[in-house]
């Protein structure tokens, strides 16, 4: 800007001929056409001519007060702000200027300087409206700043950006407020609209570090660690003393060094060392929930390995509270269900991927854990005998044998009605056992889920003393003789 008549890159040659009065009245000549310019709204142009009115009289206030006006409606506030802080040093009784000043200083964020303009203004005019209507907006900012710094404290985010939204109401300008409201939205999760705040910043300032920080801080969470410290070593670069961005830079290095470490642990088959390192990584930024969503999901997957099922569950479950679509975590963890045998929540967890992804495998999955989970409630006929699902012919008989022996109502014809009861009902399962078990196509059918009843066998009417019978031979009865205290042995007649 001139502040010399003479010293405008833009003047004649020949202006130093015209008078004062002369240049006066060009000057006002420029100031009128920039008046009918700004009415019709094309501000570039009011811009221009109030540019030639500055050039012709450097010394006017109205001039810079016109051209401040405009600048503010280019929303260009730190150029406007030059303007009526140039129009207040010629003129402080110029109200004008002090509202545009204060209103520029309101639009940028800077509250206490608006404050002190509005109240230069009444002192000139105690019942100026305007003047006392912005001092209450900037007495408002204030409130919201310092709400804002007890909310981030506290890491009430929500907070943060609540007070930085009605604090953006007046001060439209601030990149401060903006960039607060950014980390904030980052740090709630919400990284699309953090990254819309950061990325406006950026087209309008490409140096300005704590957007550029922000910009990091969205990737980093999304788990894009490389592209992130980009980012962090770019705002460090325009401004080496930025704490955050120092910090955040070393976090996610410190992360990825430790994540990699695990899966080369992992896949070397060191489940015990995977296991340590995916727990040191989890203790480095607790605000990283994607990343750490997914270091619980694989310390689930070497936990699953080491055999810690309910361990493995837990970090599952700790990964889909940090990231509720994470379908990874839902498949491990449903996993780790049927392996504990707690179909109900196995089957919940794969009708929970199967909504989310329908596919094939998802849909087999589902299946397969419903049938499993109705097989659960029938009868386990592989514990009632004591045997394993893949138990042999022979480990079939040996086990019924024993269980038969152990349970037959003569054996404990001297016992309680209550003990007898008891013994008889086991006796009778065992038997239901044998004759499932023992036959090649009732063990399939019920291998497979199916319902035995089905086949026309109505467990309820079992006979079990005829299976008894019929495994240990014999033309006659059978009855338990005692030989001794507690020992008995059974004959045939």
């Amino acid at each position: 800007m001139a502040t010399d008549k003479y010293d405008s890159v833009n003047m004649d040659p020949d202006m130093d001929l015209l008078s004062d009065e002369e240049l006066e009245r060009e000057a006002e000549g420029f100031k009128e056409q920039g008046n009918a310019f700004y009415i019709k709204k094309d501000y570039a142009e009011a811009f221009n001519y109030y540019t030639k009115a500055i050039d012709m009289c450097p010394k006017n206030a109205s001039y810079y007060g016109n051209r401040a006006a405009t600048l503010m409606m280019l929303c260009r506030y730190r150029e406007a702000l030059e303007d009526s802080q140039q129009a207040v040093r010629l003129d402080n009784t110029f109200m004008k200027g002090h509202l545009r000043e204060g209103k520029c200083h309101l639009s940028l964020g800077n509250a206490m300087a608006a404050s002190r303009c509005f109240q230069r203004v009444l002192e000139l005019d105690p019942d100026n409206s305007q003047a006392q209507q912005e001092l209450k907006n900037a007495e408002s900012i204030l409130e919201y700043e310092r709400m804002a710094e007890i909310g981030f404290e506290k890491r009430d985010f929500r907070m943060v950006v609540f007070c930085m939204d009605r604090a953006l109401e007046p001060a439209s300008a601030c990149h401060r407020f903006k960039i607060l409201k950014a980390e904030c939205l980052a740090l709630l999760g919400r990284y699309p609209e953090a990254q819309s705040v950061a990325s406006d910043i950026l087209r309008m300032d490409s140096t300005n570090a704590d957007a550029l920080y922000v910009r990091g801080l969205c990737l980093y969470y999304e788990d894009c660690i490389d592209k992130a410290v980009q980012f962090f070593v770019q705002a460090l670069r325009m401004a080496p003393d930025h704490d955050k961005a120092r910090l955040a830079c070393r976090n996610a290095k410190a992360l990825k060094a430790k994540k990699e470490e695990g899966n080369k642990a992992f896949k070397e088959g060191n489940f015990e060392a995977a296991y340590d390192l995916y727990s040191e990584a989890l203790t480095i930024d607790p605000n990283n929930i994607k990343t750490n969503a997914k270091l619980y999901c694989n310390r689930a997957t070497v936990g699953s390995k080491l055999k810690k099922l309910e361990q493995a569950i837990e970090d599952c479950t700790k990964a889909i509270k940090l990231d509720e679509t994470y379908i990874k975590a839902y498949l491990r963890r449903a996993q780790c269900y049927m392996d504990t045998e707690q179909y109900e929540e196995a089957v919940r967890d794969y009708e929970k991927v199967y909504q989310t992804e329908k596919t094939k495998e998802h849909k087999h999955l589902l299946k397969n854990a419903q049938l499993e989970l109705k097989k659960s409630k029938r009868k386990d006929y592989y514990k009632v005998l004591g045997v394993e699902k893949n138990a042999t012919e022979d480990e079939i008989k040996k086990a019924y044998r024993k269980r038969a022996l152990l349970h037959h109502p003569d054996r404990h014809s001297g016992a309680s009605p209550e003990v007898q009861k008891e013994e008889e009902k086991k006796f009778k399962e065992v038997g239901e056992a044998f004759s499932v078990l023992s036959d090649p196509k009732k063990k399939s059918r019920y291998d497979s889920g199916q319902d035995l009843e089905d086949d026309g066998m109505n467990m309820g009417d079992f006979d079990a003393n005829n299976i008894f019978k019929a495994f240990f031979g014999g033309p006659g009865g059978f009855s338990f003789e005692a030989s001794g205290p507690g020992n008995f042995f059974f004959q045939f007649g």
